[in-house]
Formats: structure tokens, sequence, C-alpha cells
């Protein structure tokens, strides 16, 4: 019987040790604020690097449809080394999370690869004979990646949104944490405004 009571006032102690709430935090606090932002700014990140992966792949891929077409008969070598160069060029020229502020360099960047990409796919899907499984395998690759951009373009900007209306709201609170929180900036967007 003993045993039982010592066993209730354990477990008693015990449930009421787990019942404890989280000390709530003032959301207009500097410690808020500075958490919520660096989640916000995370996101961002996240979401831009997702973007840049996929767009990795896709210029990786091209470089192995290229690869892969110098094996086949009938192709320029020639116009194939040309094409490689022009798709490694483009990582080159391909914008950034600042730089995408002038919308004309995103415009640049999407049609040098555009136009590399109508080229590599005339030769890599020709209309009169099918093309060699592995070629076919990573222009539907390319295709879907190039087909996903929309939308990484739109969950990037969903993110920087967010974190734009908190650096304008939150301002004050920014600037008196001071540091890098007082020189926050709101991001460009892939959408014109």
């Amino acid at each position: 019987m003993k045993n039982i009571i010592w066993l209730l006032v354990a477990l008693a102690v015990a449930i009421s040790g787990c019942n404890r709430r989280p000390k709530a935090i003032d959301p207009a606090s500097k410690e808020a604020v500075k958490t919520q932002v660096n989640i916000l700014r995370d996101t961002v990140q996240a979401r831009w690097s997702e973007m840049v992966a996929s767009d990795d792949d896709k210029l990786r891929n091209t470089q192995q449809v290229l690869t892969a077409l110098k094996a086949q008969p009938g192709t320029d070598p020639a116009q194939l080394d040309g094409l490689q160069r022009a798709t490694t060029r483009l990582k080159t020229i391909r914008y950034d999370q600042q730089t995408m502020a002038e919308s004309a360099r995103i415009d640049a960047y999407d049609s040098a690869q555009d136009s590399v990409l109508q080229i590599v796919y005339r030769i890599a899907l020709p209309t009169d004979r099918q093309p060699a499984a592995p070629i076919k395998t990573l222009t539907d690759k390319i295709q879907d990646a190039d087909g996903e951009l929309v939308g990484f373009r739109v969950r990037y900007d969903q993110a920087a949104v967010r974190l734009n209306n908190y650096l304008q709201v939150h301002a004050t609170e920014l600037n008196q944490l001071g540091g890098q929180y007082s020189k926050l900036k709101p991001l460009p967007l892939f959408t014109l405004q």
C-alpha cells in the first residue's frame, strides 16, 4: 500500500512538472523582433537556395545532354562546344538577390537561357526520330525544372514580401537593435511593383 501511495505522489509531481507553460514573450520586445526577423530571413534564404539549386541542376543537365549529343552521329561538334560554353557562361550572368532589383538583368538571363535551351531541344529532340533514352530523360528533367521556375519565384516573393513588411512595421525596433539589424533593407521582388 505504501508503494502505491509513493507511486501516486511521484506521478502527481511528474505531471505537475510537465504542465508548465512557457513564459509568454512580448511580440514587440527586441528579442521577439530579432527572433522573428531571423526566421523570416532564413525562410527567404531557403526559398532562394531552392530556386538556385533547381537552376543549377537545369544547367548541369543541359551540359550532360550536350556531352551525350557529342556521341550521337550527325551532330556538329563545334555547335555543341559553343552551346556548352554558352551554358557555362549562363551562371556568370545570373542575377542574385540584390542585382535582381534591375528587372532587365532577370530578363537578360531568362532570354539567354531560353535561347540556349531552344537550340538544345531542337538538336536533342529531333522530330524525325526518337532521341536516345538518356537524352530524353535529361531533357525531360530540364523541361520540368523550367516549368517549376514560376512557382519558385512566387514562393520566393511571398517570403520576401513577408520580410519586407516586417522590416517596415518594425523599423524602430530594428534600429534600436543596431548592428546588422539596423542595416536591413527590403529585398527586391520578381513581381514588378
